[in-house]
């Protein structure tokens, strides 16, 4: 899936028709927030950006795409009207991985699309992969399987999962997960983390059975039980 974030209309419903129509699964966004939110639902494969936006600019969003150990990964290419050096240089130093001045063709954005693909996959076939029982999950590539069919977890519940991970055998507590996937700002309370944890079980089938809740202290994930 490939999201592209344009708020002129005719250009965006124009890229997402070619991308779908050459194979590409793409949806577009006029707003930052809707962006963010199909985020929340389902990571994407690589993400299209205009700089001048509404809300906040793409620059911006791409700052906070690198600045997530989740997304940092995560092609991008940029996508703008501004063929000014500076903020080619700019869009490059936050970690573009392409960056497109309109007017562009459509077919040289494809290609230039799937030249982007296949660059980061290649870069990602080396990328540390956890396996535990029927439990496979790949950071990078954001994707989790189950006894080798694919899992769909929303951000946060990815984000969880290669926390107790990453920290495989160890007992985290409530307040640790909260402040490394939902950060210190949040103020919400600890019992998110029980909901987003029952979601989480469920979706993964026989393999929830690998996270373990540790009464009074939190959640750890293991061999199965």
């Amino acid at each position: 899936m490939i999201y592209f974030v344009e708020d002129d209309n005719n250009i965006r419903e124009l890229v997402v028709y070619t991308l779908n129509s050459t194979g590409l699964e793409a949806t577009g966004f006029s707003t930052p927030d809707k962006f963010w939110e199909a985020m929340e639902a389902r990571l994407p494969s690589l993400v299209l950006l205009d700089i001048m936006l509404p809300q906040e600019d793409g620059l911006s969003i791409l700052r906070k795409i690198r600045s997530d150990k989740v997304t940092k990964k995560l092609p991008v290419i940029i996508l703008t009207a501004k063929a000014d050096e500076y903020d080619k240089v700019v869009g490059f130093d936050l970690g573009a991985d392409d960056y497109v001045p309109k007017p562009f063709g459509m077919m040289e954005l494809v290609a230039r699309i799937k030249a982007v693909l296949r660059r980061t996959e290649g870069a990602n076939e080396s990328e540390e992969v956890y396996e535990i029982g029927p439990l496979r999950v790949s950071p990078m590539k954001h994707k989790v399987k189950v006894n080798g069919e694919k899992v769909i977890l929303t951000l946060k519940e990815f984000e969880m999962l290669c926390l107790l991970l990453e920290n495989r055998g160890i007992v985290l507590s409530r307040d640790q997960i909260l402040n490394r996937v939902w950060g210190y700002s949040f103020d919400g309370e600890s019992r998110t983390v029980d909901v987003h944890i029952r979601t989480l079980r469920q979706k993964l089938g026989d393999a929830g059975e690998l996270i373990s809740t540790i009464r009074g202290v939190g959640y750890t994930i293991g061999e199965e039980q």
